[in-house]
């Protein structure tokens, strides 16, 4: 095993500002140890704060979204759920959920729409980025269905085109996003939006995906309780 410290370069500079007692130089093992414990105890505790401020201001309004979720659910609808990078990991993830809930669920129907690469590299490259969900939901969504895009910034141009469109066709839109929203939060085309109040993309991507799936969770609760999904 080599015992070269890390380059220099531009990417481990910022590695060295989030870990910096990796590269400190020192021999002392204990000190080290310490020091990573000490970060991810502090990572947990802003994490765990975070989770608690969402809880807070955003509960009852978790549960409302997943009763209209579980109404269109009931009436035949689908998810379609989208974003870019990890968060397209993420609307997959989400999409998984209900289409696998495990124990005695039923599965619901619900889509990826980043997940079809010949679909994505299509309109990516024929029409351009910023519409490859919005044709998407423009081809498959219905009135009973739901619209969920998940996004960091809250900027992404092609989920804004996106909820637009769903909007237009009277779908139910849900967003998620950090830092204050973004664009996301001007929009009038968003029937829910649900923010992780935070700078770090680290605690953001952490918090959206508690977000996402206690949203699930109360959604499957709704549809396995009719008199609490009215």
């Amino acid at each position: 095993m080599s015992s070269r410290r890390p380059d220099t370069g531009t990417g481990s500079r910022a590695h060295e500002s989030l870990y910096p007692f990796l590269y400190s130089g020192s021999t002392d093992l204990a000190a080290v140890l310490e020091e990573a414990r000490r970060s991810t105890v502090a990572k947990a505790a802003e994490i765990m704060d975070l989770r608690r401020a969402i809880s807070a201001r955003d509960g009852a309004r978790l549960r409302a979204c997943a009763r209209d979720a579980a109404a269109r659910f009931a009436a035949g609808g689908r998810l379609l759920a989208f974003g870019n990078g990890g968060s397209a990991t993420d609307a997959q993830q989400l999409a998984t959920c209900f289409l696998n809930p495990g124990g005695t669920s039923r599965p619901l129907p619900a889509l990826g729409l980043a997940s079809d690469v010949s679909v994505v590299t299509a309109l990516a490259n024929d029409i351009g980025v910023e519409v490859m969900f919005a044709r998407q939901i423009a081809a498959f969504g219905h009135r009973s269905d739901i619209a969920v895009g998940l996004s960091t910034s809250g900027n992404s141009e092609n989920l804004l085109r996106a909820f637009t469109e769903a909007s237009k066709r009277g779908l139910l839109t849900v967003g998620i996003a950090g830092y204050e929203g973004g664009k996301m939060a001007e929009l009038d085309s968003l029937d829910y939006l649900f923010v992780a109040p935070s700078s770090s993309v680290h605690r953001i991507q952490e918090a959206q995906t508690t977000i996402y799936h206690v949203w699930w969770e109360l959604t499957l609760a709704a549809l396995g309780r009719p008199e609490e999904s009215r």
